[in-house]
């Protein structure tokens, strides 16, 4: 039997990365999914992949942003598969990169809409859901920058995503007395398309692979466990945390 059998998740951000990573690995694990990103295409591949392997997964494209999108995602769950278990509010954006009194009001409200925001609006309606049969857990995914290292021309992601650390520790504190866990996660540099935007060159990889302890760039399928931790039981007396996964940049100086 799978670590999440029978259970019910939400990840967002599903279509590539560390979303998709999470939506393979939780539906080989047992659970039942309804997965969200903005491309339907790519999006309704993942699905299509995860039915064909026999799994259960349901696709439905839209913006964080949007609160009536959060809604719809755990309605979806709910007529689909008639409760809602574990959210991996895993959608994010980069945000304007440039130094931070030349980022535009616009790229920092951005940032802050889908990072944070979003978040906010997904675990508005998917904790209001869990309550109904108390028990639940909720995932974010933050970043360790801002919160044990800083780099220039991230201001605005570095602001979003810390704020969701703010909000783990509020709505654990919260609903912990009603059954639902929260839980922020915070990767290390990791494999995908926005990792590579940012370091759209060989070397550029390459020194940021120094700044960790490992001396690599995480893999996605590496968070997706770590995830995976969260949202399981083995992590039932576990809430309020941001959970390093980062290959030790937080530690290493050489």
């Amino acid at each position: 039997m799978g670590r999440l059998e029978g259970q019910v998740a939400i990840i967002t951000g599903a279509s590539s990365g560390i979303g998709r990573a999470a939506a393979e690995l939780f539906a080989a694990e047992g659970a039942r999914l309804v997965i969200g990103a903005r491309g339907a295409g790519q999006l309704e591949d993942v699905a299509a992949q995860i039915r064909a392997s026999g799994g259960d997964a349901v696709a439905l494209a839209g913006d964080v942003r949007s609160e009536d999108y959060a809604k719809a995602l755990v309605a979806l769950a709910v007529q689909h598969h008639g409760r809602l278990d574990i959210a991996f509010n895993n959608a994010g954006t980069l945000g304007e990169i440039a130094p931070g009194i030349e980022v535009s009001e616009a790229g920092f409200n951005d940032a802050l809409a889908v990072n944070l925001t979003g978040a906010f609006l997904g675990a508005k309606h998917q904790i209001a859901q869990m309550l109904k049969h108390g028990r639940g857990s909720v995932i974010f995914t933050s970043t360790f920058v801002g919160y044990t290292a800083a780099f220039p021309g991230v201001a605005a992601y570095a602001a979003s995503k810390s704020g969701l650390i703010g909000l783990t520790q509020s709505l654990a504190a919260e609903y912990g007395p009603r059954g639902v866990r929260v839980n922020a996660l915070l990767p290390g540099a990791t494999d995908t398309a926005m990792f590579r935007e940012k370091n759209n060159t060989p070397e550029a990889q390459a020194g940021t692979a120094g700044l960790h302890a490992l001396k690599r760039i995480g893999k996605p399928h590496e968070i997706a466990r770590a995830a995976l931790y969260l949202a399981s039981e083995d992590a039932a007396f576990v809430t309020g945390t941001a959970m390093l996964v980062d290959g030790g940049v937080s530690i290493t100086r050489t």
